[in-house]
């Protein structure tokens, strides 16, 4: 039986903790305890699907904040966001690249979607997290023309 993502990150939390890994019980601490919120929003358990949004999240707000430490002038602040935004990709499917997107968008296209918010539609669910948004916008409207 495949295990759940928030099971996998159970497990690597209880890991760290073992291993008196500071920074990884830190950061999976903060989000299961994300993840639970999350639950009590929505009224259900997250499927992985779910989950992976959180940690996306959980991985934007690490860089911002990294982006403001360097502003800032804290260097050393900086760092620690980054080594934390690292724990959370460990847990993320592989980044996609330009090309795969651009391939994406054809099939889509292809399939009938004639609209930039048609393809966008479609387009997202399969890149969210792994793929920056704006980007395949910007991928979009060249393949549209």
């Amino acid at each position: 039986m495949e295990t759940s993502l928030k099971e996998t990150l159970r497990a690597d939390l209880n890991a760290a903790r073992r291993a008196r890994d500071k920074v990884r019980t830190l950061v999976l601490s903060t989000t299961l305890a994300e993840l639970r919120n999350r639950e009590i929003e929505t009224g259900s358990a997250l499927d992985d699907e779910g989950v992976r949004s959180v940690l996306v999240r959980a991985i934007k707000q690490r860089q911002d904040a990294a982006a403001q430490m360097i502003r800032g002038g804290r260097r050393e602040l900086a760092d620690r966001e980054a080594e934390q935004e690292q724990v959370l990709r460990g847990y993320m499917p592989p980044d996609l690249s330009a090309e795969d997107v651009r391939d994406m968008v054809r099939g889509i296209v292809d399939g009938g979607a004639t609209h930039i918010g048609a393809v966008m539609s479609a387009l997202m669910p399969q890149i969210r997290g792994r793929f920056d948004g704006r980007t395949a916008s910007a991928i979009v409207r060249e393949e549209l023309g």
